[in-house]
């Protein structure tokens, strides 16, 4: 039982990780139609952000979670307003290639400013250590983690389905001529959209530090992971997203747990057999 109780701690934190960063990436590939590979690059970058924080600049874990969206943020500004404008519309493959190319050269910048070497973020005293629940201990962190990701969800799911900002990007997905046509700033919404999504992959990538350390390849290491999670839940769907990391969370943590030697693979058999079933994902959008 204690192993049992351990796997679904460890699989309910991952998976909650995996949806704060992911989330992001479902925003932008179900909503605003952009098949953005670079947004793992944007997780890393949060991460790079808060550990030069809290080593270099001695700064407090909230100063450092803060300033890593802050900064990721202002990085991703000019990079939507002068690349990433230019692919909204464009044909799938034209995007894929831009935001690999993204993702490449965030690779190289990031390291040759913080060095290729991983990085750590340290947690305060609140976080460390265990909490005890009577029959078993949980490690502080992991119920962190699930409550970020929790907060997420429905911060999320209420921007988007119940106030005017949701409605007019909704708007503006459905039909963009006549959204702009009735007042709306298209390019606006796009921006913030974008800007949300990429604050939500940094902080995400702080948060879940310690199940997905912060190296130089972060971001090509766990793209696919990140692209697979979107597909299997359907893109723009947070409840199918949030469903999709629990159980590809759960299926990979258990996997580890009990046979480490196969590694990946039933965290791929998985999605191979979710997606044979629900060929849209769980929630998927009709297009």
């Amino acid at each position: 039982m204690q192993t049992v109780f351990s796997i679904a701690v460890d699989a309910l934190a991952y998976g909650m990780v995996l949806f704060v960063i992911s989330i992001g990436l479902s925003v932008t590939m179900g909503l605003m139609r952009v098949v953005n590979l670079a947004h793992g690059a944007f997780a890393m970058i949060g991460g790079y952000i808060a550990s030069y924080a809290a080593h270099d600049l001695g700064l407090g874990y909230g100063a450092a979670v803060i300033a890593a969206i802050v900064g990721t943020v202002v990085i991703a500004i000019p990079v939507e307003r002068f690349l990433y404008r230019r692919i909204y519309g464009a044909p799938e493959l034209t995007q894929v290639l831009m935001t690999i190319g993204i993702t490449f050269c965030i690779i190289g910048i990031a390291n040759y400013v913080f060095g290729p070497t991983l990085k750590t973020i340290p947690l305060p005293s609140g976080l460390q250590g265990s909490a005890d629940l009577g029959f078993r201990t949980i490690p502080i962190h992991r119920l962190f983690a699930i409550l970020c990701g929790l907060a997420v969800a429905g911060g999320l799911w209420y921007a988007i389905e119940r106030t005017g900002f949701g409605v007019k990007l909704r708007a503006s997905v459905d039909n963009a001529a006549m959204a702009a046509a009735l007042g709306v700033r298209t390019e606006i919404i796009y921006a913030l959209s974008f800007a949300v999504a990429v604050g939500l992959a940094a902080f995400g990538g702080v948060v879940g530090a310690e199940l997905l350390p912060v190296e130089p390849y972060y971001a090509l290491r766990y793209m696919v992971t990140f692209l697979v999670v979107v597909s299997v839940g359907g893109a723009g769907s947070i409840p199918g997203a949030l469903i999709a990391c629990l159980v590809l969370g759960g299926i990979d943590t258990t996997g580890r747990y009990l046979m480490p030697e196969f590694g990946e693979f039933f965290f791929y058999l998985a999605v191979i057999a979710i997606i044979c079933v629900f060929p849209r994902g769980f929630a998927g959008r009709t297009k």
